[in-house]
């Protein structure tokens, strides 16, 4: 079967084109390893952060956890006041790929999950993520990946037809759920595998 061409590409950010690493922070926090792994899986979960993602406040999420983890407090809020550094930065070698694409008029698009006022950090600190042309945030939606959703809201608001564009992100559920609504979508391992997964899908990579 031929592979349709691809005329626009989607990008995750966190752990895409920006690394994201909670163990940075709580490193810094906490006495040792098995503290930041109890922590992480038993105190601000990875479910927990999701509800932020969904548009629940920081303060809201932040009270919540302070008061069934009261001792813990310093950690939980630095969660929030310290997030940008569990963001060390970019992952330059798929921001250089994300600057091929532009280089060539490809259109770039973005979805992702975050929260409203993180995003805005981020954004901000990070000039590349100028490159989209629109980027949906989950927070802003109250829809988050992989909620099939989400994709579909962006593919209307992007204008694009789903199996002429490529999705990429890190998390094989997300990738799953781009699929669903005809999406072509590849799983983020490494830049040399998107680079590769670039090339097999006739897309300029220098």
């Amino acid at each position: 079967m031929t592979r349709p061409k691809i005329d626009a590409v989607i990008f995750d950010i966190g752990r895409v084109l920006v690394a994201y690493e909670p163990r940075l922070l709580f490193r810094q926090i906490l006495p040792d390893e098995a503290a930041v792994d109890r922590f992480l899986a038993e105190v601000c979960t990875s479910e927990w952060n999701y509800q932020q993602d969904l548009g629940r406040s920081w303060d809201v999420a932040i009270a919540e956890r302070i008061a069934r983890f009261p001792d813990q407090e310093e950690a939980i809020r630095a969660f929030r006041t310290r997030w940008q550094e569990m963001v060390p930065g970019p992952i330059p070698e798929s921001v250089e790929l994300l600057e091929a694409l532009h280089r060539s008029g490809v259109p770039l698009y973005s979805i992702t999950n975050f929260s409203s006022d993180t995003f805005a950090e981020t954004r901000a600190r990070f000039s590349f993520l100028s490159l989209f042309r629109d980027i949906v945030v989950s927070a802003e939606e109250g829809l988050g990946k992989p909620d099939p959703r989400l994709f579909q809201l962006a593919i209307e608001r992007f204008g694009i037809e789903p199996a002429r564009a490529l999705f990429i992100d890190d998390v094989a559920a997300n990738v799953e759920g781009a699929r669903s609504v005809g999406l072509q979508a590849v799983q983020f391992i490494s830049p040399e595998e998107l680079r590769a997964d670039f090339e097999r899908f006739g897309l300029p990579v220098e």
